[in-house]
């Protein structure tokens, strides 16, 4: 089937996007093809279509449950059979989703990474028809990259189970140096880059020097009317600012991982829906989020590496209307930045000492814990061994990429739920609410003892079999404990660390130069280059970005803020107009600085830069704020108090 009668039949549309048709065709030749297209670009779409043609499944592999889901829903909308297997999921579910594969029933298979680690998973997979291996975020492979996950190196694993398999790796960022680590550490057959332009003309790269930010975040907000994002570092900051927000009269809120799922969920939507104009966010906010009239992106800190910094700022205008990426700083930003290196790779003394503790805190015997996970409570561990959360993350992945254990965010067991009125009075209970009486009916025929104990319930399942979206039947569940018929505890996120080797005395690790010294030389050298973009006067931003990606372009954006700044600067012959305007308007008997900006037909700043640069070699002189010619023929006064002889 061709690929354009696929995209009009399921899509509408009659024409793909530039390089869209391109990958596409290359996976259906059956090549390992690595695409790299920007945030909002199109990426789904190259995978999705081939999946169709192809007989089987497609294998995608993304470490976001949030967007697992979207896509899932999307492509049912649309008459697509599409599946999602991720951690909290009840084993009968997960088995059900797995023999539908096996016999033919699904197009599209959405895994993690971590999912892909499970040699019982694997064994399933293996009986699996998969089509093509398609693995989102694929920068993630690489240990050179901004965002390494050692769980990604699981994926040549699963490769290799289906070695005539395409795969298509996607990315929105990658260096030169990362485009050739990903189709190495993917086992690419041969080379097969794909590459559209980076450029987003829509996009307006704007650094600012602001000593007071929140004052600075607010009146950028008031001038550019519309949906925003804010990014911060911290979880603290996200409520500081969006309360300094609300209180200068800008609708915010905040968002940060440690929020519950139904907090960030409620949140997400409502910022979605316009019910809230700025979301004030970590890095934990964006990745999967859909949403095109983004009118600014303000980064109240500056972020950490490039690829970051572009791919958070790219949320920004996907409905191709003019939009703003806005970087604000100040000396105390810029030092903070520069701390992060030793931040990020902290003395190798204390990475074993964080291992020693963590064994300590989870009761590990030396030469035990190996294939095990452990339930993790990070803050309780940070305040017996008082120890800063940054830094102790930090140690935790270095520890993670040299092997020795994982740190694994995942939902915990699941939603839990008991009916707590006896079943012989539930009948003359009145619910007014058919969907109250429908989930009441499916949890006493599905879940056995639940009168007496409390039962694992999937919400995403139950949510399916009901045929409402999970919000919908989270209400529900929260309605029927208002009324005291169920007691119910919704999941919540947990950590848990995995143990990758056995316990060793802390003495024995070993660090090796790709896991500690050469990563910490690359993220020093993406520090780096955030500070020269932050300090960059001249070159054009949106060319800067290009330049390290590798684009080499030279067409300067015209809108950046450097850019501005270049159009703004005269000729030779205009600046010795204008100093010649000057001198002959001043020269009778000199005038006010306000009167002689209006008197001369150029924009004021510019007209102030030449009165400054006359100043600077004495051809006027300034009296507060009435200028005048300087007389070259008035000879200086001699100092009092000098005499010859």
């Amino acid at each position: 089937m061709d690929p354009k009668t696929i995209l009009k039949q399921y899509w509408g549309y009659d024409a793909f996007r530039p390089l869209q048709e391109e990958i596409i065709r290359s996976v259906l030749e059956r090549e390992d093809t690595l695409a790299l297209m920007p945030t909002g670009g199109g990426k789904s779409l190259t995978y999705q279509v081939p999946g169709l043609i192809l007989d089987g499944t497609c294998l995608v592999v993304t470490p976001l449950i949030a967007l697992m889901k979207d896509q899932v829903e999307g492509l049912k909308q649309r008459g697509i059979l599409a599946e999602a297997i991720y951690t909290g999921m009840t084993p009968d579910h997960v088995s059900t989703i797995i023999n539908k594969c096996i016999y033919h029933r699904v197009h599209f298979l959405y895994v993690s990474p971590e999912r892909l680690a499970s040699e019982h998973f694997r064994g399933y997979l293996r009986q699996m028809p998969v089509s093509m291996i398609a693995v989102d975020e694929a920068h993630c492979i690489s240990q050179w990259g901004y965002d390494f996950r050692p769980s990604y190196l699981r994926v040549a694993e699963a490769r290799a189970l289906f070695p005539s398999v395409p795969v298509l790796a996607l990315t929105a960022t990658a260096t030169p140096e990362v485009v050739e680590d990903i189709q190495a550490r993917l086992k690419f057959r041969k080379p097969c880059v794909f590459s559209t332009s980076f450029r987003r003309d829509n996009l307006v790269y704007v650094t600012r020097e602001i000593d007071d930010k929140m004052a600075g975040t607010r009146d950028i907000l008031l001038k550019v009317p519309g949906s925003a994002i804010v990014y911060v570092r911290s979880r603290r900051r996200t409520a500081e600012v969006s309360d300094f927000l609300n209180e200068s009269g800008v609708l915010a809120d905040f968002y940060h991982a440690g929020l519950s799922s139904s907090q960030r969920e409620k949140k997400q939507e409502e910022w979605k829906e316009g019910k809230t104009t700025v979301i004030v966010a970590t890095n934990a906010f964006g990745m999967g989020i859909d949403k095109a009239d983004v009118r600014v992106v303000i980064h109240y800190d500056i972020p950490d590496s490039p690829e970051a910094y572009f791919q958070e700022a790219g949320r920004g205008g996907r409905d191709g209307q003019r939009a703003y990426a806005v970087l604000i700083y100040n000396s105390v930003s810029l030092a903070t930045l520069k701390s992060r290196v030793s931040r990020n790779f902290p003395k190798k003394r204390f990475i074993r000492q964080v291992y020693e503790d963590l064994a300590s805190f989870l009761n590990i015997p030396e030469g035990g814990g190996e294939g095990m996970s452990f339930e993790f409570d990070l803050e309780r561990f940070l305040v017996l061994f008082r120890l800063e959360r940054s830094i102790t993350l930090s140690a935790i992945e270095v520890l993670s990429v040299a092997g020795y254990l994982e740190l694994i965010s995942s939902r915990n067991s699941l939603s839990r739920v008991t009916i707590i009125v006896p079943r012989d009075q539930l009948y003359e209970v009145d619910l007014k609410d058919p969907l109250l009486e429908r989930l009441l009916v499916f949890l006493m025929r599905s879940c056995a003892g639940i009168f007496v104990q409390e039962a694992f319930v999937d919400e995403e399942f139950i949510a399916g079999e009901l045929h409402v979206n999970p919000r919908t039947l989270y209400k529900a569940f929260v309605a029927l404990a208002r009324e005291r018929i169920i007691r119910y505890v919704p999941a919540n996120d947990s950590l848990h660390i995995f143990y990758l080797m056995p316990r060793f005395p802390a003495s024995y690790l070993t660090f090796g130069y790709d896991a500690y010294e050469k990563r910490k030389r690359a993220f020093k050298q993406r520090v780096n280059t955030m500070v020269d973009y932050v300090e960059e006067r001249d070159k054009c931003r949106q060319l800067f970005l290009m330049e390290y990606f590798g684009k080499g372009e030279r067409e300067r954006c015209g809108v950046c803020d450097t850019c501005i700044k270049e159009k703004k600067r005269l000729t030779r012959d205009e600046r010795g107009f204008v100093d010649a305007e000057i001198l002959r308007l001043l020269a009778p008997d000199g005038m006010e600085l306000e009167e002689l900006t209006r008197a001369i037909d150029f924009p004021v700043d510019l007209v102030i830069d030449r009165v400054r640069a006359l100043l600077d070699v004495r051809k006027i002189e300034l009296n507060f704020t009435y200028l005048r010619v300087r007389d070259a023929r008035r000879k200086k006064s001699k100092p009092r108090g000098d005499s010859e002889g």
